[in-house]
C-alpha cells in the first residue's frame, strides 16, 4: 500500500523563540566552506555546523526523564515507543476551548495508540501571542488517557500543561506513567481523519529528557 508522509515538526533556525525566558538557539559554522579548502585538494569542501541550544527546542520529545530524576532519559526509550506508532487524532479547535477535559477522548479508542491533539494553535507560532493564553489538557484528562492505556500525548501547543500557574500536572501524571509527550507539533490540519501511525525520533542521548524531533504521521495515499 503506498503511503504519504506529512511532517508534523516546526523548522529549527538560528534565534528561534520555542519557551519565552529560554535561549534561543546559536547555528553556525564550525568550519565554514572557504575556510574548510586549505585541508582538501582544489573544488573540494566542506562545511561543518556548530549548534548551541537547550533540548527544549523546536518540536520535541519529553521523555520521563524530563520531570523524573529516575525515569527513562532518552537513550533508553525503546524504538517501538517511537517508530510507527498506531495513532488517532483529537480535534479540538482553540475558538471553542482552551481547557481541554478528559470528555474530549470518551469516545476515542486511545489503548495503545498515540493520541494527537489538533487545536490549531500552531497557526500563532514564532509570535508572541503562542506563549499566552494557549490550549492545554487538564488533570483529568491526562488521568483518562494513562487509565485508557495511550502511549504517547502529542499537541500542537506551547505546552501540554496550563502554564499560568507553577503547577504541571499533566506532565507529572503522563511522564510518571511513561507516556511520552510530543509538544509543538503543526500541520495537524493535513492529516486525514481515520488511521494513520506517528513517527517520532530523537537522538539517542543518555542524561538528557527532551530533545528536538522530526514528527512524522504516515498515511495512505
Amino acid at each position: 500500500m503506498n503511503r504519504r508522509y506529512i511532517d508534523l515538526s516546526h523548522t529549527i533556525e538560528d534565534g528561534l523563540i520555542t519557551y519565552k525566558g529560554l535561549p534561543a538557539p546559536i547555528i553556525c559554522d564550525y568550519l565554514s566552506r572557504e575556510d574548510s579548502r586549505k585541508f582538501y585538494e582544489t573544488g573540494t569542501e566542506f562545511q561543518i555546523g556548530k549548534i548551541e541550544m537547550v533540548s527544549n527546542t523546536g518540536t520535541y520529545l519529553d521523555s520521563p526523564f524530563h520531570r523524573y530524576a529516575d525515569g527513562k532519559d532518552l537513550s533508553e526509550i525503546s524504538l517501538e515507543a517511537l517508530v510507527d506508532l498506531t495513532s488517532v487524532i483529537v480535534r479540538v479547535p482553540h475558538a471553542e476551548k482552551l481547557a481541554i477535559t478528559e470528555k474530549e477522548f470518551l469516545t476515542v479508542d486511545v489503548a495503545g495508540k498515540a493520541v494527537l491533539v489538533h487545536t490549531g494553535w500552531s497557526e500563532f507560532w514564532n509570535t508572541e501571542l503562542y506563549f499566552e493564553g494557549h490550549p492545554f489538557l487538564t488533570e483529568e484528562a491526562a488521568r483518562f488517557l494513562v487509565e485508557a492505556g495511550a502511549k504517547l500525548v502529542g499537541i500542537d501547543s506551547h505546552n501540554i500543561d496550563d502554564t499560568s500557574g507553577n503547577r504541571r500536572p499533566v506532565h507529572s501524571t503522563l511522564l510518571g506513567a511513561e507516556v511520552l509527550i510530543v509538544e509543538h507539533l503543526c500541520e495537524l490540519d493535513k492529516v486525514p481523519d481515520g488511521d494513520f501511525s506517528f513517527t517520532v525520533l530523537p537522538p539517542k542521548f543518555r542524561g538528557v529528557g527532551t530533545f528536538p524531533v522530526r514528527a512524522v504521521a504516515a498515511v495512505n495515499a
